[in-house]
């Protein structure tokens, strides 16, 4: 696969899946429009707030939640489950997000909040998920649909962002989303498909990924939910392989287990996201790591956050994992956008009902 050509990349890409990376800084700030003037009416005083999903409306919740914890004064957690937490209750605010508005575990969830008198508000294209939320009169936030879920990041992110906002829970967001949008901008000009492979980094990371192991290692409280989103568009787009983890826990366990198979470490690629925030044993570790362990693996490379806020600088390492997704997914010749074992996955699963 030749990647600087344009005929090749979207012939390779019939889906569509580079235009809708592009469109990225367009989507966030519609994203952001939307959760500011949304209507609703919902309480004060939240003791904590929960957001429910799977897939990449759970990464919108990460994404919430690692932002949260240096903004706001209560804990924003993400549940992956049919069944909420038991401490969830009167006094908590529940988002249900599900970009289909069908996914069931975000349904059963849905349920088991208003079970237990939560607040909540519903965001979603549609779906099963919107139709219960104007039989209750819970608050809906609907998005534009028409892209694969994990393309909607803004989409299932910012929204929700916005309504912490405007119910008290955070401050104001908006000078970091005006410069997350710019700087996915300029980012965009560099990452592109017209961009040439000699100096375009997502081109050059999916060319070291080929035929090899990613693993992705962030930073607990600033790049976490990052890697975790760079693994699971490796394995959406790509439909290969990847892992992550996260310091400084990785350094407890995971760098014991660079020994063995010698033979086979050889075919990790090592991916090292770095931010400016990351605490100072944080990046005192990141440098003693690759020490011990750079001649064991294939390769480490460090790829370092941009951008003055914590917004801009999480979606400027968004934007590079998510292009080199996609142009690995090319070089292996696979059409980044359909997921056809999730959707055989939820077939079967509906034989089961």
């Amino acid at each position: 696969m030749n990647l600087d050509s344009i005929e090749e990349l979207n012939q390779a890409d019939p889906g569509g899946m580079l235009r809708v990376l592009w469109n990225l800084p367009e989507q966030c700030e519609e994203a952001w429009r939307i959760g500011t003037e949304a209507v609703f009416e919902l309480p004060t005083g939240f003791d904590q707030v929960v957001v429910t999903g799977l897939g990449g409306s759970a990464i919108g919740g990460d994404l919430l939640r690692v932002y949260a914890t240096s903004e706001a004064a209560v804990p924003v957690l993400v549940n992956r489950d049919y069944r909420l937490p038991a401490f969830v209750g009167p006094r908590t605010l529940v988002f249900a997000v599900s970009y289909s508005g069908n996914t069931e575990e975000t349904l059963s969830a849905y349920d088991d909040a208003r079970a237990r008198g939560a607040s909540m508000m519903a965001v979603t294209t549609g779906g099963q998920l919107a139709e219960r939320a104007r039989r209750d009169g819970v608050p809906l936030v609907i998005i534009p649909g028409g892209i694969s879920p994990r393309a909607a990041s803004g989409y299932l992110f910012l929204p929700t962002l916005a309504v912490m906002q405007r119910v008290g829970l955070l401050g104001d967001a908006g000078p970091s989303v005006a410069e997350t949008v710019n700087l996915l901008k300029e980012m965009r000009e560099e990452l592109g498909p017209q961009s040439p492979e000699n100096r375009n980094l997502a081109k050059q990371l999916a060319r070291r990924f080929f035929q090899r192991i990613p693993v992705i290692y962030g930073s607990s409280g600033t790049t976490e939910t990052v890697a975790m989103r760079w693994k699971g568009q490796i394995n959406e787009n790509s439909k290969a392989m990847a892992y992550f983890n996260v310091f400084p826990e990785l350094n407890h366990n995971e760098i014991v287990g660079t020994e063995k198979p010698a033979a086979k470490l050889k075919d990790l690629e090592l991916i090292f996201l770095s931010d400016p925030a990351d605490h100072p044993r944080v990046k005192a570790r990141l440098e003693i790591t690759r020490g011990l362990i750079g001649e064991r693996v294939g390769a480490i490379t460090e790829v370092a956050a941009r951008g003055g806020s914590k917004l801009a600088r999480a979606y400027s390492l968004i934007y590079v994992g998510d292009y080199a997704s996609v142009y690995l997914a090319l070089m292996y010749g696979i059409d980044p956008t359909p997921v056809k074992l999730i959707d055989a996955l939820k077939k079967r699963l509906s034989d089961f009902q």
